[in-house]
């Protein structure tokens, strides 16, 4: 993806799957920025409401969703959308069925077609333990 910024400059991002590796409509296996951008850390978000309500109990898709609701929020605020994520990194209670949260991940997700880098580990909890699943990510926004 090439960007230009009103200066005339740009920044382009680019979504690699060597061959040799697998191909994945979930991940990318590597992403490159070069050019002016502005680089967009999202910490851990967890299924929790802006009430500071915990939403989908027991329920991991529901979780999943909330997560979601939360990043659009925090790439927002940010100045980004969801076509600038590159990575994020998502922790899954050990014992979960990982398909309804990958299901309603990509219904999120959408058929954006550059989908981020993305790292899946297994933990043995999280505080407080109604938590299913937390997922942290990082957003390049051209300047």
């Amino acid at each position: 993806m090439l960007v230009w910024h009103a200066s005339g400059m740009k920044a382009a991002v680019e979504h690699i799957n060597p061959s040799g590796l697998i191909r994945n409509p979930a991940f990318t296996q590597v992403v490159t920025v070069s050019g002016p951008v502005k680089t967009v850390y999202i910490g851990a978000q967890n299924a929790v409401d802006g009430n500071r309500n915990i939403v989908g109990r027991g329920d991991i898709a529901a979780q999943t969703e909330q997560i979601m609701k939360n990043i659009d929020i925090c790439l927002e605020a940010a100045g980004a959308k969801k076509e600038h994520l590159i990575s994020w990194n998502i922790h899954v209670k050990e014992g979960q069925d990982l398909r309804p949260a990958f299901e309603a991940g990509m219904r999120w997700w959408g058929d954006n077609a550059e989908p981020p880098l993305n790292n899946v580990m297994l933990v043995s909890g999280f505080v407080p333990d109604d938590f299913l699943i937390s997922i942290d990510a990082i957003a390049i926004v051209p300047t």
